[in-house]
Formats: C-alpha cells, sequence, structure tokens
C-alpha cells in the first residue's frame, strides 16, 4: 500500500485510468468486431456506413492513449481495405 499522499493520488489516478482505458478499449474491439462481422456477411453497404464511426471510436482510442497512433492506423488501414477488395 502507498504511505506518502502523492503515491495515494497516484494510485487514485491509476485506478481511474485504467477504468477508462478498458472502456474506450472494448468500445473499440466491439467496433471493429461488429464491422468485421458486416464484412463477412456480404452486407457492405451498411459496412460503408459503419466505417465512419469505427474510424472515429480508434481515432479517440488512439487520443486518450489507450492504443498508439500507428495501431489505430493500421486498423483503419485493414478495415478500409477488407471494402474496398470487393
Amino acid at each position: 500500500m502507498p504511505r506518502t499522499s502523492s503515491a495515494k493520488k497516484a494510485l487514485r489516478q491509476n485506478k481511474t485510468n485504467k477504468a477508462r482505458n478498458v472502456k474506450t478499449k472494448e468500445a473499440y474491439k466491439k467496433a471493429v468486431k461488429e464491422y468485421r462481422k458486416l464484412v463477412t456477411a456480404k452486407d457492405f453497404t451498411k459496412a460503408k456506413e459503419k466505417l465512419p464511426g469505427v474510424f472515429q471510436i480508434l481515432d479517440k482510442a488512439a487520443k486518450r492513449n489507450t492504443i498508439t497512433k500507428n495501431t489505430a492506423s493500421r486498423l483503419k488501414s485493414r478495415l478500409s481495405r477488407a471494402v474496398a477488395r470487393v
């Protein structure tokens, strides 16, 4: 357990940040999973409509440093290529 007041505050911040990161990570993983389901079901019109929303969620996760910018860019590239191939 932390002893100093600054260590106690750091622990509180760590808990808060972890909760936020977990929430953000779950949100982007869920969005990507739903998008990939649409692509595998060959429902490309709905997939194209959903793509900007997925991009927004990924950008937010990268902005909050939940994931790195390169990871977000890589995922965005792969998701857009999935529809472009067809």
